[in-house]
């Protein structure tokens, strides 16, 4: 990624955006600047960069020139030295840990970068420039942020004193066109019949709740699982930075907003979910539980808000019980734990548990049916799941997703919403599936 010049210095370059950036700033007022159209302001530093090479005596390549001029543009009206990154298609993650180290993710692996910024203040001018748009600051008295691009990417930003490396920013890209289901099979990430059973899910307005850890593709999941929705419904998405995808034209997107700098104003997850229910949703999709919403949500799926979803972080699907049920009790209710689990296998339909692989593909490995209370425990029961037999000798991961042969209970429900689904799709692998060809 290192730009050429006749002499082949970084430093140099570097150098003289710096320059350039500061006698652009200098010598143009910042009302003027914002007047400027791109191509003017490309002209205007085109400009100031051959007059800085001249009284330098430097010799320059044409390619270095105007790799020099995007730089200097990128400072002004992008995001600096990661500009390039997040214009990357293959980027799917930037990383920035402190001015001098930046990471990107590509096809699920990591990579070390060769951009660099000049020093703290720089990255806090950055983290400012995308935080500012959104109504939002980061200073030692909010020293974290969680923002979002223009384009949806989601945006955390931690600084000094909490983060001991300097300001780092952490950028998870979206595709500029979201990942269909049809491509998820393609990819690997589940199997036609689980494609279409999941779409018969979503029809038949079952509540789902996709698990997985971090960085495993729930958000992806969920915006798949979201294009199944019938378009003449009304759906409302509930984020705390938004950052779902859907297609459909009735949409109304709901964004948590955090405290003033008074710590006043302040409206979570849970306020929006409560204020939803009041908007006639026909679907309520809430991006991520993370804390009391958890029971406001369950109350929702409770009292005929049918057909909602939202992701959750865990290890399992097992898991992902017992994470909800102590998220429920974060909403400072006094609940016994067998009223609660009531609440929760009464509510839930569908877990969806997504999982990163150890080469950076993401699968789902288990979509498994939350069934009935037995004694005190959630009775679970997995209708596919992925085997995986091991590693090739290029590190990639070999299995196969299958199903269990078990019919779930709720088949009921789709025959009642008029959903048709084959009678055999449960059937064990080695049936043969017509259907399909």
């Amino acid at each position: 990624m290192a730009t050429e010049t006749a002499e082949g210095s970084r430093e140099l370059l570097d150098e003289l955006r710096v320059k350039v950036h500061r006698r652009l700033l200098g010598e143009t007022e910042f009302p003027v600047l914002q007047r400027l159209t791109n191509e003017e302001l490309r002209t205007r530093v085109f400009q100031l960069m051959q007059a800085e090479v001249q009284e330098r005596g430097v010799t320059l390549t044409a390619r270095a020139r105007e790799a020099l001029v995007e730089e200097v543009m990128n400072e002004v009206v992008g995001y600096g030295p990661i500009q390039p990154l997040i214009d990357d298609p293959r980027v799917s993650e930037v990383m920035v840990n402190g001015p001098h180290q930046v990471y990107v993710e590509i096809d699920g692996k990591l990579y070390l970068t060769d951009r660099k910024f000049v020093d703290n203040e720089h990255v806090m001018r950055v983290i400012d420039r995308i935080v500012s748009p959104l109504g939002r600051r980061v200073d030692e008295s909010v020293p974290m942020v969680d923002a979002r691009l223009n384009d949806g990417s989601r945006v955390n930003a931690i600084i000094p004193p909490l983060c001991l490396n300097g300001p780092c920013v952490t950028i998870r890209k979206f595709a500029r066109t979201p990942l269909t289901p049809q491509r998820l099979v393609e990819l690997g990430s589940f199997t036609e019949e689980m494609c279409l059973f999941l779409d018969c899910a979503v029809k038949a307005r079952l509540n789902i709740l996709v698990s997985g850890g971090t960085g495993s593709g729930k958000t992806t999941t969920l915006n798949a699982l979201s294009s199944f929705i019938p378009a003449h419904e009304r759906i409302v998405t509930i984020e705390d930075a938004a950052e779902l995808q859907l297609q459909q034209d009735h949409v109304i997107t709901l964004e948590s907003r955090p405290p003033n700098i008074e710590g006043r104003g302040e409206v979570a997850i849970r306020h929006l979910v409560r204020n939803a229910l009041r908007m006639r949703p026909d679907r309520i999709v809430v991006g991520e539980v993370r804390g009391a919403e958890a029971l406001d949500m369950l109350q929702a799926m409770n009292t005929g808000h049918d057909g909602s979803m939202s992701t959750l972080h865990s290890n399992g699907p097992r898991d992902t019980l017992s994470r909800l049920e102590t998220m429920v009790l974060m909403a400072g209710v006094d609940l016994p734990s067998r009223a609660i689990r009531e609440q929760i296998s009464s509510a839930l339909h569908l877990i969806v548990h997504q999982s990163r692989m150890r080469d950076g593909s993401r699968k789902i490995t288990h979509i498994t049916e939350v069934q009935r209370m037995e004694s005190d425990q959630i009775v679970l029961q997995d209708l596919f799941v992925y085997h995986q037999h091991g590693v090739d000798s290029e590190g990639r991961v070999v299995g196969e997703h299958v199903t269990t042969g078990t019919r779930p209970l709720f088949m009921d429900l789709f025959e009642a919403e008029g959903v048709p689904l084959p009678p055999d799709i449960f059937a064990p692998p080695s049936a043969t599936r017509r259907w399909l060809r």
